[in-house]
């Protein structure tokens, strides 16, 4: 499988915002990333109500 293609910048905050380690994300499966970001919305949806 190949490295997500994602900038420099954007990898660095969606492993800070997912609490992942960098090199975990960049070898994550494309669809477990879109999951747990979208996780990380409905827990951030939650916190404004």
């Amino acid at each position: 499988m190949k490295p997500l293609q994602l900038s420099a910048d954007t990898a660095v905050k969606l492993a800070k915002e997912l609490n992942v380690p960098l090199e975990q994300l960049m070898h994550m499966p494309q669809h477990i990333l879109v999951k747990k970001l979208m996780e990380l919305e409905a827990s951030k949806d939650k916190k404004d109500e």
